[in-house]
């Protein structure tokens, strides 16, 4: 641990100290459940700390190496880890399969997509870093189930007890037979290493003849069959083909069961990375393949556009006007990152920034409206704002967003003819909006507008 110091004292110098003196006290001091695939938004809420300062705290620390950063492709249903992998390149357009739910999920980088931190092998060795040594409820929590899932912090065995009939660690290359007796109930035959399943609808006559049922475990993933049997005796075969240990159980998918997988929390998205401004900052280019494209189903995005800019050159001369377009920049970065956003790129004198949702960015408008203005009081910024589905991809070795609902928040940008800002529907009808006008005693002006290249006219607000 003593190698790790030099980590923190240069951590020290890019975080917020509180951050810093959590993470270092969990790497020291947390279980080693407590390192594993860390939920960023419950480590803030349980420490008392700003989400935002811990988010670029574990990223500044996955950076320097005290933490490997995942990113978990999650079940909608289950909330199981269908895939892990150390970079969103490695995350595949096509849909992901979940044997436990038997259903296929195109991937959107909203709330399927998982951002977790586990402390590095190099800091310190937790069981996790050999899943396979983990006990099987172990490996339930820490590995099969992602963090989104509310897991009780004990008792966990007991309740997935309840719900098993048989189950059994069998070694790589080993077969096994197992003799259990079938509920009149839906069971669930399910191995969480190679995410297979296989339903077995029990109903009808119990009978005394043994039934039989016979599975491999291998490396391809195979749909999820039903098989309907009666009540009564089962021998059920198991064959692992792996060069790992299987962790086959039988489950009876009953109200215990869905409880236990109902109960959710927030964890850290893909999406609500993507739009972090450090994150970015960190990390240019390991984001996305350039053949990748990956959904996003809500991204809010806002434009800007000096006005008069290059009247500007002509009145105050070339130096003074660049200095203040350039201090422009650096306010307009500055308010982006502190409402959870992050500048996509600069065109010109214009910005294009994401938010995770249309508070953050109409807060943002509204403080760079007002910072422009006291940085030179004849220098006005047009803003728009739009919300709405798009893809994430890589244009010139950056990400970026492309579709309809860039289109648009782009052209309503281009309405602003004064300190008017310009927003959407989707926007306004955002509940966290509307407690931001009140506040601000603006009542928005509706019109119809027609936007380039848009067929029909929409109706925007004006936020005088």
């Amino acid at each position: 641990m003593s190698d790790t110091e030099p980590l923190f004292d240069t951590l020290r110098n890019l975080a917020d100290q509180d951050v810093v003196a959590a993470i270092e006290a969990v790497i020291r001091n947390g279980t080693d459940r407590q390192l594993c695939r860390i939920n960023i938004l419950i480590f803030a809420a349980e420490h008392g700390l700003n989400e935002q300062k811990t988010i670029d705290g574990f990223l500044h620390a996955a950076r320097l190496g005290l933490f490997e950063l995942t990113w978990n492709i999650l079940c909608p249903g289950c909330g199981g880890v269908l895939d892990a992998t150390q970079t969103l390149k490695s995350v595949h357009k096509e849909a992901y399969n979940c044997a436990l739910c038997a259903c296929g999920y195109e991937p959107t980088l909203d709330e399927m997509v998982e951002v977790a931190f586990t402390v590095s092998p190099r800091v310190r060795r937790i069981a996790a870093h050999d899943p396979h040594s983990l006990p099987v409820w172990e490996y339930f929590r820490q590995i099969f189930w992602g963090s989104g899932v509310d897991l009780p912090e004990t008792g966990l065995e007991e309740v997935l007890e309840e719900i098993t009939i048989e189950s059994i660690e069998l070694p790589p290359g080993e077969k096994a037979l197992l003799s259990l007796q079938l509920p009149a109930a839906f069971v669930i035959v399910f191995e969480p290493v190679t995410h297979a399943a296989h339903f077995i609808d029990v109903k009808g006559e119990p009978t005394r003849e043994r039934q039989n049922l016979a599975m491999i475990f291998n490396k391809f993933h195979t749909p999820t069959g039903t098989t309907e049997m009666r009540p009564g005796p089962l021998r059920l075969a198991l064959d692992n083909r792996t060069d790992v240990r299987a962790l086959p159980g039988v489950w009876i998918a009953g109200e215990a069961l869905h409880h236990l997988l109902g109960k959710r929390r927030p964890f850290l998205t893909a999406k609500r990375l993507l739009t972090n401004q450090t994150f970015r900052d960190l990390y240019r280019t390991d984001t996305l393949d350039v053949h990748q494209g990956l959904k996003i189903t809500s991204l809010t995005f806002l434009f800007t556009d000096l006005k008069g800019s290059t009247a500007l050159y002509e009145s105050v001369g070339d130096i003074v006007a660049y200095d203040l377009v350039r201090e422009h920049f650096r306010v307009l970065q500055e308010i982006v990152a502190s409402e959870a956003g992050a500048v996509v790129k600069t065109i010109g004198d214009a910005v294009m920034a994401t938010f995770p949702t249309p508070d953050r960015a109409l807060a943002a408008a509204l403080r760079m409206r007002d910072s422009v203005h006291n940085l030179k009081n004849d220098l006005l910024i047009k803003i728009g704002i739009h919300e709405g589905p798009c893809l994430a991809v890589t244009v010139n070795d950056r990400l970026d967003y492309f579709g309809q609902t860039v289109n648009i928040a782009a052209r309503v940008q281009g309405l602003s003819t004064s300190q008017a800002i310009h927003i959407t529907g989707p926007v306004i009808d955002a509940p966290a909006v509307a407690a931001i006008l009140d506040k601000a005693a603006i009542t928005p002006i509706q019109k119809q507008a027609a936007l380039r290249g848009i067929a029909d006219k929409i109706v925007v607000y004006e936020i005088p």
